[in-house]
């Protein structure tokens, strides 16, 4: 299974703001990462529209985190990002054109391994994600 590059791209942003605590531009961001700025612009809307970035505009403007990174659950960040409902082409009832749909197993199989995956990923806050803020800082250039 592969996330979405705006599922990394919102976990990215969010982990840059945990770490820092400090407002943060898109372009800031962008450039620590060393990633497209207009993608990244994308995702940092819709963090804002679901309230887990409060954003400042104007000079010196940006982005910080509107929730304490111990209350972001991850599972849910990826479940706001991620198309999960048709991780296979089957598993959408309204498109599948596959023959054997409902004859095999594998619908079964994958809804079994997804679940798992975002059961695992309901373990873990933004802050488990980043257990030397300093270090992190330091790495991604923003110290």
């Amino acid at each position: 299974m592969r996330l979405s590059l705006h599922s990394d791209y919102a976990l990215r942003i969010l982990m840059a703001l945990g770490a820092t605590g400090e407002l943060m531009s898109v372009d800031q961001i962008a450039v620590h990462y060393g990633v497209s700025r207009n993608h990244l612009a994308k995702v940092a809307q819709r963090l804002q529209a679901l309230d887990y970035v409060a954003t400042q505009r104007g000079r010196g403007g940006g982005m910080r985190l509107a929730r304490d990174p111990a209350a972001i659950n991850v599972g849910t960040v990826v479940r706001q990002f991620e198309n999960l409902d048709t991780l296979v082409e089957c598993m959408d009832p309204a498109t599948s054109t596959c023959p054997v749909r409902g004859a095999c197993g594998l619908q079964g199989a994958l809804a079994g391994a997804l679940a798992a995956f975002l059961r695992h990923l309901d373990g873990y806050a933004l802050a488990d994600l980043l257990p030397q803020p300093a270090r992190f800082r330091s790495l991604l250039g923003a110290a």
